[in-house]
């Protein structure tokens, strides 16, 4: 089905959400024509990239207030535990009654071969959506025009009851035929850039985050012939990996905790730099790649590009923060923080994109923790 059938069909005109890969022909199509957080010819703003799903929600409960119209909330099913919350004391019928319209890539799909992160999720996905009182509709690759029509009709009614929908896209289920490519002003690649991180943290355990991030670690390590024991690899949980990181440094004072980081996370749950400067530990460094973008789904901009994450992390309690932008800059900085005994933040401007051939870990999520905590035990 392409992306403009279901936009047409759905007939709404503010969406917002966290980008999804199998939704990359909807993201695709709402930046080419909306941009985000941008006026249109109209004077409105038709889309916007949310921190997280429950700040998307929460955005289409003001924009239904505001205009009495029916909202867009897209995200991919492993955000659906972020939308809980809102979903059940905000939009939910006994609550406000606000409608809206959610649509979700469905990763994981029972018999469809996925990461270890989405294998669960994707069993409960349409479960959650029943519990929540969220009548659904799957989108697959034989999915009709008319079907989707005869499906629109009957969510009209509940919609116009205060009650919320939902479409589960199943992999491939969207095209979109124009090729988006996204970039901005910075030349680092992440990959050299984690491959100076570790050559400066030597034996030191190391956090990484969702995405391309942890593939490149781990592909790192594969290259140099080094063990996989000093890294956890936080394949799912978006967001989390620097409050992992954060607890293991205040139980393991001996060692010095190192977390890479991604724009799109330090975003999705931005308090928990607020908690960890609160703390202050003196073995944590915390490093924000920040390219600005949703790299490993699609490439879709952050709001990182416009804020100081600098200045954030100095105000929540951060001791030493720097932002570097090239590889000589960079080297300075690691080698200073390698010696320092205080809390660190540093930023380091990244280009977007990876290697075509990147692989995935070779171990299993289950490993990888055993292999993690071994290591810390030593």
């Amino acid at each position: 089905m392409r992306a403009e059938t279901l936009i047409e069909a759905i007939n709404s005109e503010f969406y917002t959400g966290v980008p999804d890969s199998l939704l990359s022909p909807l993201c695709n199509f709402l930046y080419k024509n909306y941009g985000t957080a941008a006026l249109d010819s109209d004077g409105k703003v038709r889309h916007i990239v949310a921190a997280n799903e429950g700040n998307a929600a929460a955005l289409a409960a003001g924009y239904h207030m505001a205009t009495g119209k029916v909202p867009v909330v897209y995200l991919q099913n492993s955000g659906e535990g972020n939308i809980i919350n809102p979903l059940a004391s905000l939009l939910n019928d006994k609550v406000y009654g606000i409608p809206v319209v959610f649509i979700i890539g469905w990763r994981g799909e029972p018999g469809v071969h996925d990461e270890p992160q989405h294998i669960y999720q994707g069993m409960v996905t349409i479960k959650l959506l029943d519990d929540m009182d969220v009548s659904s509709f799957i989108i697959g690759k034989q999915t009709t025009g008319q079907e989707l029509d005869r499906c629109m009709r009957e969510f009209r009614n509940k919609l116009q009851n205060g009650k919320q929908v939902a479409f589960v896209i199943e992999k491939g289920a969207l095209l979109y035929d124009e090729k988006i490519s996204y970039s901005n002003d910075h030349s680092l690649k992440r990959e050299d850039i984690i491959r100076h991180i570790t050559g400066y943290s030597g034996d030191d355990p190391i956090v990484s985050t969702t995405g391309k991030a942890s593939r490149e670690l781990f592909e790192i390590r594969e290259q140099n012939g080094q063990t996989h024991g000093t890294d956890f690899l936080t394949v799912g949980s978006m967001g989390h990996s620097s409050s992992i990181a954060f607890a293991i440094a205040l139980y393991k004072p001996d060692k010095k905790v190192w977390c890479i980081d991604g724009d799109g996370a330090v975003l999705m749950h931005m308090g928990s730099l607020a908690v960890i400067g609160s703390a202050g530990p003196r073995n944590f460094v915390h490093i924000l790649i920040n390219n600005s973008a949703h790299d490993t789904v699609g490439g879709i901009p952050t709001v990182a590009d416009d804020v100081k994450m600098t200045q954030i992390a100095s105000a929540c309690g951060y001791e030493y923060v720097s932002s570097v932008d090239s590889l000589d800059d960079l080297d300075i900085e690691l080698g200073k923080i390698r010696d320092m005994e205080c809390l660190v933040f540093l930023e380091i401007k990244a280009a977007l994109g990876a290697r075509s051939d990147l692989g995935r870990p070779t171990t299993s999520a289950i490993e990888n923790k055993e292999n993690f905590m071994e290591y810390l035990r030593q």
